[in-house]
């Protein structure tokens, strides 16, 4: 008989006992967070306590404007070897889950192929017939949330009298029978439990996807002030999350007992996400700087040289009127042809001593590491002088643009390198504020030191090894490796899988890097999870 058969049922002993599973049931139930967990659960654990062969659950999908009954899980003890697929199907009252899920009422049939002349609903026998089954017995109840909306069906289907029978058409007559008043309503308290436990899954899901839809809103909002990074961040988490998952495969070497929970990948995906979002507190005409000078800083000096250019033209038609002035007649020594071809060729000269210069500034301007003999003539440069409007000699170039225009590697002067780092402090700042949960407590801190080294030579705060986690190492690597081969930078393409590959590798062999964690990263191709944006970036060392 079942455990709570009216038949044999013991006040003393087995209500205690039914009083015990019942709690054991409802704690697996709050402990399960997966949907197909938790359906297949309250499933596997309401036909375990009625002793019933099979059963189903169905949900009621509220998404758009047409209800629907999706058809989720299902079990059969008799035809364990039959794969059931999910699927949509009308919200009705012509099917038994249908008609419970609008009605609210429970059915129990003695026998689902003859139901009530005046019910409107009816057994589909078609599943029946696929798999050479009959049902008998049914009781099917509602799952309803906290304000008593129906949210599901649980379908429960013949009723055994012995629990390990198997059934088939020939002996389910004999060895089922009607689902008793007691039995239902264990069930429907077992009912009760799931559809408070679903609804908290639900309410999960929406939680979670809002959280996710503001992850992504803040990505974007780090990418919509710097176009040309746009990606970064989501190939940056694929890359993470995958050398996560390629640890976690590793059985051998220093890596084999490091392991990662699916909460754990989580947290790391999140934080490789938001690892930049300090970003939208860099100014941002330094995070979009593609050159030593600004545009307009640019544009100023060219306007300086177009005036000095105007000026020796102004300058040169000046001494040829004095020249036609003073020797109307030509008839000195010198022929008058020959002083005003000689200012035309000093014009034509020091004009091409500008295009020289201008050309000179240009190429410096490109931010590139330069050598010495530019230097040179940017010092030579910024000792041109030209007189202005007001009288005054003024240099060609002022000793901030040459001060810009001689820096030896990269496009941004310390003070701007300085507004580019900080944007690991404004990410931790922004990051530690919200929320978070239990088990993303660790967002912050893993985004937090994704640019330190374990050589102590990162920033912002020089930690070493002992001091930066296994996840932050990961992070570090994805993104380097992304910063290395996604688009272009203003002063060289993306480089190749191969040239990043090497550049990681003596980033490892000084020890700035995790050596363990990038042979993972290349033995399992993790590198080959994206593929390398062709568009335009600025991503900086930085």
């Amino acid at each position: 008989m079942s455990a709570c058969d009216p038949d044999t049922f013991n006040p003393d002993r087995d209500r205690l006992g039914l009083v015990e599973q019942l709690l054991e049931i409802g704690t697996a139930l709050s402990g399960s967070y997966d949907l197909s967990e938790l359906l297949g659960l309250i499933l596997s654990k309401s036909r375990e306590i009625t002793w019933s062969d099979a059963g189903s659950v169905y949900l009621v999908d509220r998404s758009d404007d047409c209800l629907k009954l999706l058809f989720k899980t299902a079990q059969n003890d008799s035809r364990p070897n039959i794969s059931f697929r999910e699927f949509a199907m009308p919200l009705t009252p012509h099917s038994l889950a249908g008609y419970v899920a609008l009605t609210g009422e429970t059915l129990n049939l003695r026998d689902a192929y003859n139901p009530p002349p005046e019910a409107p609903y009816e057994l589909n026998r078609n599943f029946d017939r696929d798999i050479g089954y009959q049902t008998r017995s049914v009781l099917a109840i509602p799952m309803q949330n906290r304000k008593g909306d129906a949210i599901g069906v649980l379908q429960l289907i013949n009723r055994k009298k012995q629990p390990d029978v198997r059934l088939n058409p020939a002996n389910v007559v004999e060895m089922t029978q009607p689902y008793s008043q007691w039995e239902e309503r264990i069930v429907r308290s077992l009912a009760s439990q799931a559809g408070i436990s679903i609804e908290r899954n639900n309410l999960q899901d929406e939680i979670e996807n809002l959280f996710e839809g503001f992850v992504r809103t803040s990505v974007q909002a780090i990418e919509m002030r710097d176009p040309c990074t746009s990606g970064h961040s989501e190939r940056v988490a694929q890359l993470t999350v995958k050398l996560a998952e390629a640890v976690n495969a590793t059985d051998s070497g220093p890596l084999q007992s490091a392991y990662f929970d699916a909460r754990q990948i989580r947290e790391l995906r999140y934080a490789a996400l938001l690892h930049d979002f300090g970003k939208i507190g860099v100014p941002e005409a330094i995070l979009v700087k593609e050159k030593k000078l600004y545009p307009e800083r640019l544009n100023t000096i060219r306007q300086r040289f177009h005036f000095v250019q105007r000026t020796l033209e102004l300058e040169c038609a000046r001494q040829k009127y004095r020249h036609l002035l003073e020797r109307p007649n030509n008839d000195e020594d010198e022929p008058l042809d020959a002083l005003l071809n000689a200012c035309d060729r000093q014009l034509k000269d020091r004009i091409a001593q500008l295009e020289d210069y201008w050309q000179l500034v240009a190429n410096a301007n490109e931010p590139a590491t330069i050598s010495d003999t530019p230097l040179d003539r940017l010092e030579e440069l910024a000792a041109y002088q030209y007189t202005d409007i007001d009288g005054s000699l003024k240099p060609l170039i002022t000793d901030e643009e040459l001060s810009q225009l001689s820096l030896s590697r990269g496009n941004l002067t310390p003070e701007e390198r300085a507004e580019i780092e900080a944007h690991v402090s404004h990410s931790y700042e922004f990051l530690k504020q919200i929320p978070w949960t239990k088990t993303l407590s660790g967002v912050p801190e893993i985004a937090y030191g994704h640019h330190e080294k374990l050589n102590g030579t990162g920033y912002p705060r020089g930690l070493t090894g002992e001091n930066i986690s296994l996840q932050t190492q990961m992070l570090t690597v994805a993104d380097i490796y992304d910063a290395l081969t996604a688009g272009d930078r203003p002063y060289k393409h993306g480089l190749g899988v191969s040239t990043a590959l090497h550049i990681l590798r003596q980033e490892a062999a000084r020890y700035a890097i995790n050596p363990d964690l990038l042979a993972v990263f290349e033995q399992h191709q993790v590198y080959a999870t994206v593929r390398p944006s062709t568009q335009a970036r600025r991503l900086r060392t930085a």
